[in-house]
């Protein structure tokens, strides 16, 4: 898989883009497990894609409930056992 970032928002700590193999949309958010940093893919529709590009507070309430592990089930590539935690 290739994630390539179409936009990021250093400030609310997410980007969005596309994996292009497959052509799907996601956001992701930065998490660390203590030993190593990564990111979590969730992924989302074309619409998403195109009102979280356009309205932060859509976006930013999605964002938030990805990192409570409400959007568990949108996960691209599910989490080890030591999964690591939103920073």
């Amino acid at each position: 898989m290739k994630f390539e970032d179409t936009y990021f928002s250093r400030e609310d700590r997410y980007s969005l883009g596309v994996e292009t193999t497959s052509g799907r949309n996601y956001a992701s958010i930065p998490v660390s497990n203590g030993i190593v940093d990564y990111e979590e893919y969730y992924e989302i529709t074309p619409e998403q894609f195109d009102a979280f590009s356009t309205d932060r507070d859509a976006a930013i309430a999605f964002i938030e409930s990805c990192r409570r592990h409400e959007q568990d089930d949108l996960l691209i590539q599910k989490p080890g056992s030591n999964r690591g935690t939103p920073v």
